[in-house]
């Protein structure tokens, strides 16, 4: 058990400091706990258990679904404090590490022995694997690398009973029994607590370009994207960003975009440079024939790292526009992308909504963001109908609620849309075999009346 007092956080101050995440809600905690091994949390786990008192694992916060939320009051368990291991086993390509390490630090660490780790969100810098392992998080470079779950391949786990478990291992390949490390990633903290992470690592990619492509017509702009994709060109990544975020991101901090196009397209190349080069040609060639008014090439590691800090922005800069954000991320099929553009275009003119449009446009996960003032009752209806169909055409286009947010208070209301009464009542019964008591992360994943909607969240 924590006997260290300054880990264990009673006063008002403290507890509303872990009430909140960055997307809707403000849920006080009763206690909020900080543990820096997997003992302490077992010890914390068992006595929730024990006394049937909720229990809220959380990393920096930065999830955009409501994750971390502790709606019923009870223990936020802080995990930021579990940061001391973080190992690169060069014999075996992999890392070791604790769940409070920041994503940054990881990536930043394997490079230094030449080696990579590809899945990169946008609040890498700020967020912890631990989180993203619990939101199965992903970025720019899902396209061609994947995103987290990809390269998880062991974990350390606090069962909601607190018994400590392992599964996977250090091993590329392993099909022993029922596949535990995946059903625990992207599980949101509603199965257990991760305690370590052992990650598959690659080799650094040989040579790396970003090009941008400038276009006067949003639809365009998609399809250039599904164009390049069907071509048998695969980037590293292809992120597109609508002429409000653009404009956004040159007000917030001045990069050189051009605030008169509809919409850019960046996209990065990496691999063998002789390879890099052909492809460079062909994407430029592709993106002019669907109209783009110019192509141009960062020749510098400068000016890539300047056209992707730009990228990075978007989140920052457009809340300037309007102090409520709402953030999501539905998901469409590669080839529905120009489709989905039309329909985001005709949802904002209905609602008469500020909707921007940027994201991860090359794998489909687009991130229509809403701006609004949730004081305005009446604005916040017609955003809440906005959303709903946003997600109802990602539906309907053979897509997903989500590619990387995470479904955590905000989407929990639209999960039987996507999976049917049937498939959201077999998930149930995981997470009650799992957690018969229901302490571990209660009100998130499944529908919950008077949690979710937008409107209310705030009450």
């Amino acid at each position: 058990m924590i006997t260290d007092q300054k880990r264990i956080l009673s006063k008002e101050a403290d507890l509303h400091s872990y009430a909140f995440d960055g997307s809707f809600g403000y849920y006080l905690p009763e206690r909020v706990v900080q543990p820096i091994n997997s003992d302490e949390v077992i010890d914390i786990v068992k006595l929730a258990n024990q006394y049937l008192v909720p229990i809220y694992p959380r990393g920096q916060a930065t999830c955009l679904s409501g994750g971390p939320l502790p709606v019923d009051g009870g223990i936020v368990i802080d995990m930021v404090k579990m940061d001391q291991k973080l190992e690169i086993d060069s014999e075996n390509l992999i890392a070791i590490v604790s769940p409070g390490v920041i994503t940054a630090s990881i990536q930043k660490a394997a490079l230094e022995k030449g080696y990579f780790y590809p899945p990169d969100p946008s609040s890498a810098h700020v967020s912890t694997i631990g989180g993203n392992v619990a939101e199965n998080s992903g970025g720019p470079r899902g396209l061609k690398y994947g995103i987290t779950g990809d390269y998880v391949i062991g974990l350390e786990v606090v069962t909601p009973e607190g018994k400590l478990i392992r599964t996977g291992g250090q091993t590329i390949k392993n099909v022993t029994g029922y596949n535990l490390t995946k059903l625990i990633v992207g599980s949101e903290g509603t199965l257990g607590i991760v305690t370590e992470i052992t990650l598959r690592l690659i080799p650094k990619p040989k040579k790396s370009v970003s090009l941008m492509a400038v276009f006067d017509q949003l639809v365009d702009s998609g399809a250039s994207i599904s164009t390049i994709l069907s071509s048998g060109i695969l980037p590293a990544a292809m992120e597109i960003m609508d002429q409000s975020c653009i404009q956004a991101v040159e007000n917030f901090k001045p990069s050189g975009y051009p605030t008169d196009a509809a919409a850019i397209v960046l996209i990065e190349l990496d691999g063998h440079p002789v390879a890099i080069e052909d492809e460079i040609k062909e994407v430029a060639t592709i993106c002019k024939q669907l109209h783009a008014r110019t192509v141009k090439v960062a020749t510098t590691e400068e000016e890539r790292g300047k056209l992707w800090e730009a990228r990075k922005l978007v989140s920052p800069a457009i809340t300037k526009i309007k102090p409520t954000k709402i953030s999501e991320d539905a998901t469409v099929p590669r080839s529905q992308i120009p489709r989905m553009f039309e329909r985001l275009i005709e949802i904002r003119e209905k609602y008469a909504i500020d909707l921007v449009v940027f994201g991860h446009a090359g794998d489909g996960n687009l991130h229509p963001n809403i701006l609004a003032d949730k004081r305005d009752q009446e604005e916040m209806r017609r955003v809440e109908d906005a959303v709903t169909e946003i997600f109802e055409a990602a539906i309907e286009l053979g897509g997903t609620l989500s590619g990387e947010h995470g479904i955590g208070t905000m989407k929990a209301p639209y999960m039987e849309k996507e999976l049917g009464i049937d498939g959201l009542e077999m998930m149930k019964r995981v997470k009650e075999a799992w957690d018969p008591n229901n302490i571990m992360n209660p009100k998130k994943i499944f529908p919950t009346p008077g949690v979710s909607k937008l409107v209310l969240t705030d009450d």
